[in-house]
């Protein structure tokens, strides 16, 4: 399938060949041309372009925004060079790829196709190399019908939101004239370069760490971690025992990785393994298991690393980036270790935004989204389970002790209600029902408690999170909330 896009000189545009002295012309006629059906909300959310596949993602749409991210990414950058694409297993990624390459090609870009991978492989790749942009399709957490497109700039970083403005218009048909395409370009498979970044995910912790006498469980969601992670791990010293370790379509994320712990802890406890860990489809991010068997979520992840480099005075002003749904135990625990903490919205893009605007060398999300500037550029589940293992070698006690003697969580509950309605969705805050049931609820809890209601950015969902000191007043107003966004938006 690569050989035979690899060495064409035509470029493939709405379902027919364009030759290269037709190119001009052609690509005005059949790109300028709005081809597919957007929504009237906007097309890129919280991580990229996400949604189900047959609605709002098809071929048709993915050759759209090749082409289009192909001319934005030329546009602006500083010198000619590839863009790298990647996949998941999903059984729609194949098409989603070779439709997104057609339409970079198209734009007279080269394409370094890397197949199967993890999303932080492509960022990284396209950070030391002469890469121009880079691609990866994936729904990371979202079910096996789902997928997406995530866009990395020049330097591997989540694309600017002005840049996804200028391919959004391209896409809408707001852009009328087009110069400079005048050449096809090429897909190269470069499934090689995946190596490079195994490798750099071990260089910073040796020779000094070795993972040798611990045993450890690995969930890797029938995903794009199933090649890896588990090298990766050996190559470390540990042992390692995989689950869900076949790239599968039909299975990804079901019942397994971090959207569903239950059969990792249990295989933690089966084995007597010192920690598990479970990343989601395209592996971006990680939750882990401890030697109980006990959930650890993004939030110790972030205290136990930031006190470690705390320890060791890699910490800027002590300073942690997290987001709106970190817990207030976290918080608290952190302030009294010295710390501060400095909140976002949801979504890791906004907490780099932040550890970029303040000199944060930590962040995160709850949700496994790890982000250390020490050692890469992007949230990365590999990178930082392995740097949670050599921080819980390098303390000498267990991961269990260590969570122990951190921070008590407050109640927390989070409900999510499905809307299928992507308009009514976004435009939940206008719904004056639901805007008094929160006042109401603001109000009982006062200062021991804190509400946050909010439209997914990468689901058909609103997320109704509730967090106090009282149980009782959790599950009271969580119950309440979901209820109103039910009866008048759901």
């Amino acid at each position: 399938m690569v050989s035979s896009i690899s060495r064409t000189q035509s470029c493939i545009s709405e379902g027919y060949i364009v030759k290269s002295e037709e190119l001009n012309t052609g690509i005005e006629s059949s790109f300028v041309s709005n081809l597919v059906s957007l929504p009237q909300t906007p097309l890129f959310g919280t991580d990229g372009i996400r949604g189900k596949v047959g609605e709002l993602l098809s071929a048709p749409l993915a050759l759209q925004v090749g082409f289009w991210a192909g001319i934005v990414l030329r546009d602006h950058a500083a010198h000619n060079g590839p863009v790298i694409l990647g996949q998941d297993s999903r059984n729609s990624s194949d098409m989603l790829a070779m439709a997104l390459s057609a339409g970079l090609t198209a734009a007279g870009l080269e394409v370094w196709y890397l197949g199967l991978c993890p999303t932080p492989c492509v960022a990284y790749l396209t950070s030391i190399t002469d890469a121009i942009g880079g691609v990866m399709i994936s729904a990371s957490h979202n079910p096996p019908e789902d997928n997406g497109i995530k866009i990395f700039g020049a330097g591997g970083g989540k694309l600017s939101k002005g840049l996804q403005a200028e391919i959004e218009a391209g896409l809408r048909g707001k852009i009328a004239t087009l110069s400079g395409v005048s050449n096809c370009g090429r897909h190269y498979s470069r499934t090689e370069l995946i190596a490079d970044y195994g490798q750099a995910l071990q260089q910073p912790l040796q020779p000094q760490v070795n993972l040798q006498g611990m045993k450890i469980v690995l969930d890797l969601a029938w995903g794009a971690a199933v090649g890896l992670a588990p090298s990766v791990f050996t190559q470390m010293g540990a042992d390692v025992i995989c689950l869900h370790n076949q790239a599968d379509g039909d299975r990804i994320n079901v019942n397994c990785g971090s959207t569903d712990l239950d059969i990792l802890a249990a295989a933690v406890k089966e084995y007597d393994a010192d920690m598990g860990f479970a990343f989601d489809g395209d592996a971006d991010r990680v939750l882990a298991v401890d030697n109980t068997g006990r959930q650890v979520n993004g939030d110790y992840i972030l205290y136990l690393w930031g006190r470690h480099l705390q320890e060791k005075q890699q910490l800027p002003d002590n300073l942690i980036i997290s987001t709106v749904m970190a817990n207030l135990g976290f918080e608290k625990a952190w302030q009294k270790q010295g710390g501060k903490m400095i909140r976002t919205a949801v979504g890791d893009q906004y907490v780099q935004a932040e550890m970029l605007n303040t000199g944060g060398m930590l962040g995160g999300e709850q949700s496994g989204h790890i982000l250390c500037r020490h050692y890469g550029i992007t949230g990365d589940g590999l990178l930082t389970a392995l740097h949670l293992a050599a921080v819980v070698q390098a303390a000498g006690i267990s991961l269990g002790e260590m969570v122990d003697q951190s921070f008590q969580t407050y109640p927390q509950l989070l409900q999510n209600v499905r809307v299928e309605d992507r308009e009514r969705r976004l435009g939940w805050e206008n719904c004056e029902p639901v805007q008094k049931a929160i006042a109401q609820a603001e109000a009982a809890m006062g200062d021991n408690g804190r509400i946050l209601v909010r439209a997914s950015g990468t689901e058909p969902v609103i997320r109704v999170m509730v967090e106090a000191a009282d149980t009782e007043l959790v599950n009271y107003w969580t119950k309440e909330l979901v209820s109103q966004v039910q009866k008048h938006i759901a």
